[in-house]
């Protein structure tokens, strides 16, 4: 049987913490930032969490399930 792989889009964009939950980065601070607020694309620069939800289909993507 091969190899499992895991998504390589997905480990670019997730990282596992210690405690076994899963980081994520914010979307919309690449470009078109002038009509975006200071507030907003501070609070856009901190990682989040992934929501309880979805960690069951990261994980997949990511193997470690």
């Amino acid at each position: 049987m091969p190899k499992m792989k895991t998504n390589s889009g997905a480990k670019k964009r997730f990282t596992i913490t210690g405690s076994g939950k899963i980081k994520r980065k914010h979307a919309f601070k690449s470009h078109i930032l002038t009509k975006k607020s200071t507030k907003r694309k501070r609070n856009l620069t901190y990682a989040g969490t992934v929501d309880k939800a979805d960690e069951t289909n990261i994980k997949l993507l990511l193997n470690m399930k």
